[in-house]
């Protein structure tokens, strides 16, 4: 039986159930539909907007795939920073990245939602590898181990996320650029040679390499609340400042945040502070 650091390893995802238990999931879910209910009312602004796959998200269109920041303050949900900070999943993240407590980086939290009215998808990327880069170019990047790990956990049965497993340790093959190199989303994300359709049932967590090829679909009549996140190893300093920076963590400085954390999500809190500290522009790891 593999553990799942080797599953991540050599795959570059593993699924990993019951880091939910029965009563947070409850809680979690209620606390989702008050979030989605705020931003596609207009009443939370921080979304990702139907039209652009990744920041700037902009406000082009009305309709949302996606609630940025979901423990900010101002939502008023602590149910995501408790669940953030609890030990089943700080214990899962400090497995796959081989770190102590101590080197915990608060990161990101989103949540992904099914668009009103859109059919949606993103195409095939690697978060913080540009499409166009060269075969050598992709090859060094991904020898780089960014000290991070991101992960999808769904509420309800999600089946949007594709990837090609083991894709994280290799540059892309010539038919796999064909279908990789271009801004626009693929008609049929199978087609990708060795892409697999990941599934989940409600909580279970897919965790995965940011840098592993990997798509995904919306589809405004499926019903969707899957908690998207990052954690960090602050080991890894600024290796890890543009793909999380990027999204617009300046919040997390302000006075409210920390009073709404316990010890462990203060001293995360810290960490992720010190790289914004240490840190200039940023810019965008991918355009759209």
């Amino acid at each position: 039986m593999h553990s799942i650091k080797e599953q991540f390893e050599e795959q570059g995802f593993v699924i990993v159930p019951n880091l939910i238990s029965l009563a947070d999931r409850a809680v979690l879910e209620e606390a989702c539909e008050n979030v989605i209910s705020r931003t596609r009312t207009g009443q939370w602004p921080h979304r990702r907007v139907v039209g652009k796959q990744f920041p700037p998200y902009g406000d082009d269109d009305p309709d949302s795939w996606g609630v940025q920041h979901v423990m900010h303050p101002d939502l008023g949900e602590p149910a995501f920073a408790k669940w953030y900070t609890s030990d089943a999943l700080t214990s899962a993240a400090r497995e796959l990245m081989e770190c102590r407590e101590e080197d915990l980086q608060m990161e990101l939290f989103n949540l992904l939602i099914n668009p009103l009215s859109h059919e949606f998808a993103l195409r095939w990327h690697r978060d913080d590898v540009r499409g166009d880069a060269t075969e050598a170019e992709e090859r060094d990047a991904l020898t780089v181990w960014h000290y991070g790990v991101q992960w999808n956990t769904a509420l309800y049965e999600d089946s949007c996320l594709y990837l090609v497993p083991g894709s994280h340790k290799t540059s892309r093959t010539p038919e796999q650029r064909l279908h990789s190199s271009s801004l626009d989303p693929p008609k049929n994300p199978l087609e990708m040679p060795g892409a697999i359709q990941v599934t989940l049932q409600p909580g279970e967590t897919a965790f995965y390499n940011s840098n592993i090829l990997h798509c995904a679909t919306y589809n405004p009549r499926e019903r969707r609340a899957t908690l998207h996140a990052t954690m960090g190893d602050a080991r890894g300093g600024s290796t890890r400042a543009r793909n999380v920076l990027q999204h617009g963590l300046a919040w997390m400085k302000e006075e409210a945040f920390p009073k709404t954390l316990d010890a462990r999500g203060q001293a995360m809190l810290d960490r992720i502070i010190d790289l914004q500290k240490g840190t200039g522009e940023v810019g965008y790891s991918l355009a759209n």
